[in-house]
């Protein structure tokens, strides 16, 4: 059995993590911790787990406690994972281990390992990189582009939620090179989940019921992370507009993608070509031509649901992607990739519709 830890257990990323590998036929979860509920069982902040997880929140995962662990999942804010990261490694080299490798793997579901240059991660997050000397060793947890760097890796960027999104949604047409890549518009909406469970104003029921709006227009974390991962599959600089919007429900994710095609073609091969570069995908469902995704078709999964069309007006792709922010946008995706580093079918424990209604 896979011997699993949780850091920041008790946030809903770091909750959904634990639901996922309560059930996992391969996983024993052997350690959770929450700073800011030390003492107290995962089942009373959670009712839902009650019968499945009677673990009691650590107050300090300490390092001998994580390195007792196959895999940890770092399930914090940014800034965090690069001090843990490199105290793993630090605990290591004092104990006389292996130091050519971390043990336990580490699955960083925050941003410090994300941005492979230090540099734009002080510019985009506010802070000095921690362990800039482990950014060329991690490897971005995204499978279905990096699935072989994943299964060697010992260390692994989980990707945002609105990346994981929205690099999907362009990745077939980056690929068969159809797209005018200085054209890419993202339009983003995501429930509230996604802000955390910390309460602040901005997510407060009244704040938010009965009503949307944008936030971080031009300025949100998310894009320099897009950006890089489409440069690398592009080979060459490019640069994205992307725009994401708070909406009234506690989870999901909805982007919406317009670009500008190089050359006329119509929905049938657009849709032909979306769908010949998934159909192996476990997780990727490119919808029947006519129909689009809804984002409480993928509740409580790991699924992706892609609809698509040409504007045959203006020539544009219209792309749209559903994800649960929580599953293949954080915990859901952290399992797969946790699957594929310890050889097991991706799938393992994952393998769940959505929820509807």
């Amino acid at each position: 059995m896979i011997q699993a830890g949780i850091i920041g257990a008790t946030g809903y990323t770091g909750a959904e993590l634990v639901r996922l590998l309560c059930m996992h036929p391969e996983v024993q979860i052997q350690l959770i911790s929450s700073r800011s509920h030390a003492g107290k069982r995962l089942a009373e902040l959670y009712p839902n787990l009650n019968g499945y997880v009677d673990l009691i929140c650590e107050p300090e995962a300490t390092l001998e406690m994580l390195c007792g662990c196959d895999v940890v999942f770092i399930a914090l804010p940014a800034g965090h994972a690069a001090t843990i990261v490199k105290g793993i490694a630090s605990w290591q080299a004092k104990v006389g281990q292996d130091a050519g490798g971390l043990a336990p793997k580490v699955i960083d579901l925050g941003a410090d390992f994300r941005l492979r240059d230090p540099q734009a991660y002080q510019d985009w997050y506010g802070m000095t990189h921690e362990a800039p000397e482990f950014l060329s060793r991690s490897v971005y947890g995204l499978p279905e582009i990096h699935r072989d760097k994943i299964a060697h890796a010992d260390l692994i960027a989980n990707p945002g939620c609105y990346p994981t999104a929205t690099i999907l949604g362009l990745l077939p047409g980056l690929r068969e090179g159809i797209l005018d890549l200085d054209s890419i518009i993202v339009d983003a909406k995501s429930g509230v989940s996604g802000a955390g469970r910390e309460l602040r104003l901005s997510s407060h029921y009244v704040e938010v019921n009965e009503g949307i709006h944008p936030y971080q227009a031009g300025r949100h974390r998310h894009t320099p992370e897009i950006e890089q991962e489409l440069e690398a599959l592009a080979g060459r600089s490019l640069t994205i507009t992307f725009t994401p919007h708070l909406v009234p429900m506690s989870r999901g994710i909805l982007a919406t993608i317009y670009a500008q095609l190089k050359e006329p073609i119509g929905s049938k091969e657009l849709w032909e070509i979306y769908y010949l570069h998934y159909q192996d995908e476990p997780f990727i469902q490119v919808l029947p031509k006519g129909h689009w995704p809804h984002t409480r078709w993928t509740y409580g999964s790991n699924m992706v649901l892609v609809g698509l069309t040409v504007d045959q007006r203006t020539q544009r792709a219209i792309i749209a992607v559903a994800i649960d922010n929580l599953g293949k946008g954080a915990s859901g995706q952290a399992v797969q990739n946790m699957n594929i580093m310890f050889g097991l079918p991706e799938t393992t424990g994952l393998l769940m519709p959505g929820l509807v209604p």
